[in-house]
């Protein structure tokens, strides 16, 4: 866990970033921990090798364009992953010269109802869904939020929502495209826990055999704070904590 909705996966030869920088917490969530800021542009351990980034939205406490041109400076062979609205703000941004960086961003370029954007590259498979933001049909109509599910070598997959409306109406549109693939592990926001929909959203359209909430307000790394409706579900509160999905056979 990074922090907020940040999240490292790492399978094999295989590390994923889901919204790894950013830098606005605007006075609630966790911010990614400095050293764990240096050690993703370094290339430190274990982040020594990036494989894809992807991005699920373009708010400052989700993604930050100057820090993602930094690390795909920092990491020559990287893949960004990510709407256009963001891919946009690093054009604007970036300075003469970094037109190798946009070789390898991928505009995840999807509006309401569009069918699911492929993602292949190498060992990763995958497939990406627009889903509004929270607040939908009110609020923040303009954001392109990108859930993903992301596969490396067939054998490990991960859903990470962005900030998804929790409304069945939404994974309807494409429940055969969500029934197609099994699912290992789903990072939802954590509201989909206290929500009706939420739940039935996660229990019959991903379908994943593990949920662990994100965007997890920081006040509520202390357990004591954890509202009653919420105690029973996994959140990732603290930056650097983890999870394992897989045991060796001995």
């Amino acid at each position: 866990y990074l922090a907020n909705e940040g999240v490292a996966v790492f399978h094999e030869d295989t590390t994923l970033l889901f919204d790894p920088l950013f830098r606005n917490d605007f006075g609630i969530y966790a911010l990614v921990p400095d050293s764990t800021r240096e050690a993703l542009f370094g290339g430190a351990a274990p982040f020594q090798n990036i494989t894809a980034v992807f991005v699920s939205h373009y708010h400052g406490d989700h993604f930050d364009p100057a820090d993602m041109l930094r690390l795909l400076t920092q990491h020559k062979t990287t893949k960004l992953y990510g709407p256009q609205q963001a891919i946009d703000a690093m054009r604007d941004a970036a300075g003469p010269n970094r037109d190798a960086i946009f070789e390898r961003t991928i505009a995840l370029e999807l509006s309401y109802e569009d069918g699911p954007q492929v993602i292949q590259s190498g060992l990763i498979q995958g497939e990406a869904f627009f889903v509004p933001h929270s607040g939908w049909p009110v609020r923040l109509t303009d954001v392109q939020n990108i859930a993903c599910r992301v596969t490396v070598g067939n054998e490990a997959s991960v859903v990470h929502l962005g900030d998804a409306d929790p409304n069945l109406v939404h994974f309807e549109l494409h429940r055969e495209q969500w029934h197609q693939h099994s699912t290992d592990v789903a990072l939802p926001p954590y509201w989909f826990f206290n929500s009706r929909m939420g739940n039935q959203i996660l229990d019959e359209y991903v379908r994943p055999d593990r949920s662990i909430g994100i965007h997890v307000p920081s006040s509520l790394a202390d357990p004591a704070k954890v509202p009653a409706d919420l105690r029973d579900y996994d959140l990732f509160t603290k930056p650097g904590e983890t999870r394992k999905f897989a045991s060796s056979p001995e």
